[in-house]
């Protein structure tokens, strides 16, 4: 891929500039709807144009998103990280910073993700989906979103931060709301919940340093007792790190889960196949989280001009990465829009990104799917959709809503 710095702006260059090629904050998506406009990009323009959110390019195609993630010489996250831009409110280690400096924040956290750790944790996470799910399965009818998905990142992460059901449940509500008012660009309301969101951060710091805990056995603390370069994190760059950490999480699980569901209702070959063969659970998250890739507007900021497979860059410019597309690009996965358990090269999917901001937070999420898949279909006979599926906007792709009748086993 070729990045070298241009300067000279072509005609031609200048009309895509203007062009149009999708509008992702177009009504009416369905759950294939956004997949069947990617695979028609991808052929027709990889990198797309849109005059939304202010303009920006997306990369549509396997290789220029990978090639992009991995180029910290002429792409930045400290500028624009997101797609739409809703960081108004202070800087949030680790991915608001870009190399050496990030990594003050980033090998603390990673040390929070380890096998040991995810082993400790596992647990307790399976006994939060079971406290969610099971009365939902006996029930017979739920919205596995409303009534599953966008409850249990909050149990998950009170055990992880050490934190009250209550606070993280807070902690959902208010991100969620947040997350809404980005969508919308209602960029007041942004900054009132972001600040909101900093008082929730600041507050689990404060009561860190006043009843101190194991910074081995907690992330906030080890934040506070870290030091980079002989001096202790500075104060409001370690409230912004938890001020990240307490809400990137809650998310993409919440949009992700009814995925999965809404493809084993319409799929009862593979649901009666992982009923039988548990350990072909962790193989079909995998192929799950290639198809059904929750991040479509994750970003970087060209540092310059670059030439990007054949098009202009202009410095300052922001670049979408839209993994949901990627995922599914037929020259890295062939026939990519079909579900193969155990793809032989699912280990290439990168919807948990790939280099310096790659997610820490990956090992988490796989446990959490793992297990709800697994309880969800121990616990149930088979589970049909009870209607149609509500969707997420850009900048996330998922479900919103699924209604699901499950038959108990």
């Amino acid at each position: 891929m070729n990045h070298s710095p241009r300067n000279n702006h072509s005609s031609a260059d200048e009309s895509r500039r203007d062009a149009h090629d999708f509008d992702p904050v177009r009504p009416g998506e369905t759950f294939t709807s956004a997949h069947e406009e990617f695979a028609g990009l991808r052929a027709r323009c990889p990198i797309a144009r849109s005059q939304e959110y202010g303009g920006f390019w997306a990369l549509l195609g396997y290789d220029d998103v990978l090639s992009v993630i991995t180029d910290i010489e002429h792409f930045t996250t400290s500028q624009q990280n997101a797609i739409p831009k809703f960081a108004f409110t202070g800087v949030r280690p680790p991915l608001h910073l870009d190399p050496p400096d990030h990594m003050a924040y980033r090998r603390v956290i990673n040390k929070f993700f380890t096998p040991p750790k995810m082993r400790d944790l596992a647990p307790k996470v399976r006994s939060a989906a079971v406290e969610l799910l099971a009365p939902l399965i006996d029930r017979g009818w739920t919205d596995v979103c409303k009534d599953y998905a966008h409850q249990f990142p909050a149990h998950v992460f009170a055990h992880f931060f050490n934190l009250s059901v209550e606070t993280s449940t807070l902690i959902k509500q208010v991100s969620g709301t947040y997350v809404d008012a980005i969508q919308v660009l209602d960029h007041e309301t942004v900054k009132k919940l972001s600040r909101r969101l900093y008082e929730i951060a600041q507050s689990v710091i404060d009561e860190r340093r006043a009843h101190p805990h194991d910074p081995e056995e907690d992330l906030t603390a080890a934040l506070l007792d870290a030091e980079y370069q002989g001096a202790p994190l500075p104060a409001d760059m370690v409230l912004g790190c938890v001020r990240q950490l307490i809400v990137t999480g809650m998310v993409a699980p919440s949009v992700f889960i009814g995925n999965m569901f809404v493809h084993l209702s319409q799929d009862q070959e593979l649901q009666d196949h992982l009923r039988d063969r548990p350990e072909d659970i962790p193989a079909a998250v995998e192929e799950f989280l290639r198809l059904y890739s929750p991040y479509r507007g994750m970003a970087r900021t060209a540092r310059e001009d670059v030439r990007l497979g054949g098009q202009l860059i202009r410095k300052d410019d922001p670049v979408a990465l839209v993994y949901t597309s990627a995922n599914r690009d037929h020259r890295v996965f062939p026939d990519g829009d079909a579900f193969v358990l155990h793809r032989p090269n699912i280990a290439r999917h990168i919807s948990f990104g790939r280099g310096t901001h790659s997610c820490p937070g990956a090992p988490l999420a796989r446990m959490m799917m793992i297990t709800t898949l697994e309880e969800a279909l121990t616990r149930s006979a088979g589970f049909q959709l009870a209607g149609s599926p509500e969707m997420a906007i850009w900048a996330e792709w998922g479900t919103r809503s699924v209604p699901l009748d499950f038959v108990r086993a």
